[in-house]
């Protein structure tokens, strides 16, 4: 696939997996789904979903990660909160327009261009939060968090984007 390819699917995974609602009961939900999924892969991730006002409903983190992996998820939330995007998303975009995170005003130790940030859409409101995930590669993170808002939202069809 071309990067143009990409940043259409990944504009409508955005656009597929929006939410009617979004309650803590959701995020604890969607949270241990995504944890016991990474389990039964045998990987070893960080989790939090944020909220827009900063407020964590959700965290965890797995054996054998490290703040290392916390402070990714900051840097995820903080592209995800800014461009209402997915950061691989950004990451995308960025590689088609040549463009590097200072033209965009991005400061790269506050701001992550790589997979593992996903926005919390509610339809007919916007974006209203964050999920994060640290401890993949950063595809291998952003389709990790896909598959399993799919599920969540019993949505069978999204197109998806693999690590090679």
């Amino acid at each position: 696939m071309t990067v143009e390819e990409l940043e259409n699917v990944l504009e409508m995974q955005e656009e597929i997996l929006q939410f009617s609602s979004f309650t803590n009961a959701d995020a604890w939900e969607l949270g241990n789904m995504i944890i016991m999924e990474a389990r039964r892969l045998g990987v070893s991730v960080t989790l939090r979903i944020r909220l827009n006002n900063g407020y964590t409903v959700f965290q965890y983190g797995m054996d054998g990660t490290t703040l290392y992996n916390e402070q990714w998820l900051t840097r995820k939330e903080n592209t995800v909160r800014v461009t209402e995007q997915s950061s691989l998303r950004l990451y995308m975009n960025l590689r088609q327009t040549q463009e590097n995170m200072e033209e965009r005003f991005l400061d790269p130790r506050e701001y992550a261009a790589c997979g593992g940030g996903f926005p919390i859409r509610v339809e007919e409101v916007g974006v209203i939060g964050t999920i994060a995930l640290s401890g993949l590669d950063h595809v291998s993170d952003h389709d990790l968090l896909v598959k399993c808002i799919s599920k969540y939202l019993h949505v069978a069809e999204v197109p998806r984007i693999r690590a090679v």
